[in-house]
């Protein structure tokens, strides 16, 4: 369970689910990464945030008729390629934002990639 202790009976399910997530995340990254290469980042930070801007605006449009309620439009469209493929989309693609930062910043840490840590 993600390390992390919860009281009994509380959310257990939902945190039980997190490392097969992150595991998912990083296969389908791996996966899109063979296709596409690093395509997510070749306009630079401005092209980055507007393909994040893109995919929360998909997310926006699908709960915008439920009343921005989120769990409501997953219900009515539980599919892999509804509102859970955007959401999963956004998710990997904020980890990829993050990661590529962490290169960056120890990057320029270190003056070299790949030592130390941020």
């Amino acid at each position: 369970m993600c390390g992390m202790a919860l009281p009994e009976g509380e959310m257990k399910d939902l945190y039980d689910n997190l490392p097969r997530l992150v595991k998912q995340d990083c296969e389908g990254l791996l996966r899109a990464r063979e296709s596409y290469g690093d395509s997510w980042k070749r306009r630079g930070g401005v092209g980055a945030f507007m393909m994040l801007a893109r995919k929360w605006d998909r997310i926006e449009n699908q709960t915008q008729k439920q009343g921005y309620d989120v769990f409501k439009a997953i219900e009515l469209d539980p599919s892999n390629t509804g509102i859970l493929d955007d959401i999963r989309d956004l998710r990997r693609y904020l980890l990829l934002v993050e990661a590529e930062m962490m290169v960056r910043l120890v990057e320029d840490e270190f003056g070299q990639s790949g030592t130390g840590s941020v």
